[in-house]
């Protein structure tokens, strides 16, 4: 990475396929109107239906590079 300064926004992805899904879904859409250079995970949990996992949501933390 070069020297930049960046701005933290605060998302949440979900998935009913898997984790991974989630992060990538959230990151795509952050990444649509914005320059997005890193990602952090912070709390990862689910939802259950009916005694089965219904869906997987993921708390991000992505790092927007803000034009100088």
């Amino acid at each position: 990475m070069t020297d930049a300064v960046f701005r933290k926004l605060e998302i949440v992805g979900t998935s009913t396929l898997s984790i991974e899904d989630a992060i990538a879904r959230a990151v795509a859409s952050a990444a649509t109107d914005n320059a997005v250079d890193w990602f952090e995970v912070l709390e990862t949990r689910g939802a259950v239906r009916d005694g089965n996992i219904h869906q997987y949501q993921v708390v991000l933390k992505v790092g927007v590079r803000v034009k100088a």
